[in-house]
């Protein structure tokens, strides 16, 4: 029954709310940021206009955006050598959950002297860092999924050895974060489903977590409620703002809820978002049925009581039936090999890297390398737990 609980920050939420940018800036002492977004959102127009914007109220702003999805170490190092040579103060960083990654990472990193896997979440390796060098964060997500922006954490890849590392310090919560769904609407339909189903999975492996946090439950399931009420919505019609501002709560949500925890379906993920570059949100939504039906028999009474929530009969196949039919209504492929060639996958190693993986010890039902190994397999055929 120990744990520890700890809640977001400041959230700045609404249509518009990215013009209140300055005075975000402003409340924390920021005059001099460096601005980070990725590079296939950084010409995009809506991003250009929140950069014209902002430097009208800021005598200096450094840009930093040589990186794309599923970061790498050599990307927050360049991103620190930025930040240090034109002295910046404080980091804004605008994007999905990959930029955001990256741009806690260089704030945190800019006051350290060892190496960023030094801070791998491991045991209280965070203890190592120094506390006092840690900058302002302000993150603005344009994607619903990953939550990133109230996470303690940065998922950065490790490139020497192709493994995707959790790097933590609870000072890397941004202390401003700006909520606004008009960034969202251009998102696509294809990203929108594989962020929503991201979101979806953080709130689901989260409440289905076996330690003690009523707090997370119940954040978990109001963010389940909503994704239920505004995914396919949003999926169907982009521009559908309070459908997107639902969304974005439900991410922010999922992230705040999964202190408690998460499990196998992250497990899975990982290894190939890091080895193969597959989304995280779209391999989130692929596994999720199998660890679901795998973990049945310990989760069953904990899905009936998300049921009475979501007004779904209670039972354990009615939550199942609509997570599958939920996926077919965003176009997720059911099997992971209709997204990539399997018949190669070292299924040893992936299976080996997930059990290794910090989201294995949450997963409810106790998994061995084999169990994972077994998950993988079911996952390609396409073939449900009994």
């Amino acid at each position: 029954m120990k744990s520890n609980w700890n809640y977001p920050t400041t959230v700045w939420v609404g249509k518009d709310r990215v013009k209140d940018l300055g005075e975000a800036c402003h409340n924390l002492k920021v005059n001099n940021p460096l601005f980070v977004t990725d590079k296939d959102l950084v010409n995009l127009p809506f991003i250009k206009e929140v950069i014209s914007e902002i430097k009208k109220k800021l005598k200096k702003l450094i840009l930093f955006s040589n990186f794309t999805g599923n970061p790498f170490g050599e990307n927050v190092d360049e991103g620190v050598k930025e930040f240090k040579q034109n002295d910046c103060d404080g980091v804004i960083t605008i994007g999905g959950g990959s930029a955001i990654d990256v741009g806690k990472a260089i704030a945190f990193m800019s006051g350290q002297s060892r190496p960023i896997w030094d801070f791998e979440d491991v045991g209280d390796y965070w203890k190592r860092a120094n506390d006092k060098n840690i900058f302002p964060i302000i993150a603005i997500p344009t994607t619903a999924g990953t939550g990133s922006e109230t996470g303690r954490a940065s998922a950065i890849i490790n490139k020497k050895t192709g493994v995707k590392k959790i790097i933590f310090h609870p000072k890397i919560l941004p202390s401003i974060v700006i909520l606004d769904p008009k960034l969202t609407i251009e998102l696509s339909p294809r990203l929108t489903a594989a962020t929503g189903m991201d979101a979806l999975a953080h709130n689901l492996e989260a409440y289905c977590a076996p330690s003690f946090h009523p707090m997370a439950d119940g954040i978990a399931l109001e963010g389940m409620k909503l994704i239920k009420n505004s995914l396919v919505v949003a999926y169907q019609d982009g521009k559908n703002i309070e459908a997107r501002q639902n969304l974005l709560a439900a991410s922010s949500m999922g992230s705040t809820a999964f202190q408690k925890g998460l499990g196998a379906i992250h497990s899975l993920s990982h290894p190939l978002n890091a080895q193969y570059n597959i989304h995280h949100g779209l391999s989130n939504a692929i596994f999720m049925p199998y660890v679901l039906t795998f973990n049945k028999s310990i989760i069953e009474k904990k899905i009936i009581s998300i049921c009475d929530y979501l007004d779904l009969d209670k039972n354990f196949e009615s939550f199942l039936s609509w997570i599958l039919n939920l996926r077919k209504d965003l176009a997720i492929p059911h099997k992971l090999s209709e997204i990539m060639d399997c018949s190669k996958l070292d299924l040893n190693k992936l299976s080996l890297m997930a059990l290794e993986d910090p989201s294995t010890s949450g997963n409810p039902k106790k998994i061995n390398q084999e169990d994972l190994k077994l998950m993988y397999q079911h996952s390609i055929s396409g073939e449900l737990f009994e």
